[in-house]
């Protein structure tokens, strides 16, 4: 038997365990989100960071939540118009880069 000590650690034990799943959903959801950025405004994958990141700095929105935006809008069409236009924004700022082995654009 587990005696008041041992019950305690096992529910700090289930409560991290459930922080690293929530951490595990999230972070593939802000990959899933760059990966998007990346293929859709033909960006780097380090500017496409960059691009998530400027956009939940510039609209004081968590990171997580424009990420999900953003997968939301790959799925639907939908976005907040905020968030829309700061995506925009980032995009011009940080890209097109150049496709490898594509010709120059004219």
């Amino acid at each position: 038997m587990p005696t008041d000590g041992g019950s305690e650690r096992i529910f700090e034990l289930q409560e991290e365990v459930q922080q690293l799943k929530e951490a595990v959903v999230s972070h593939a959801v802000v990959d899933q989100a760059i990966g998007m950025i990346v293929a859709l405004g033909r960006v780097a994958p380090d500017q496409g960071w960059a691009v998530l990141k400027d956009v939940s700095q510039h609209t004081n929105t968590k990171l997580r939540n424009v990420a999900e935006m953003i997968l939301i809008w790959g799925r639907t069409g939908t976005m907040p118009e905020e968030i829309r236009a700061e995506l925009e924004d980032a995009l011009d700022r940080y890209g097109p880069t150049q496709i490898p082995g594509a010709p120059p654009e004219r």
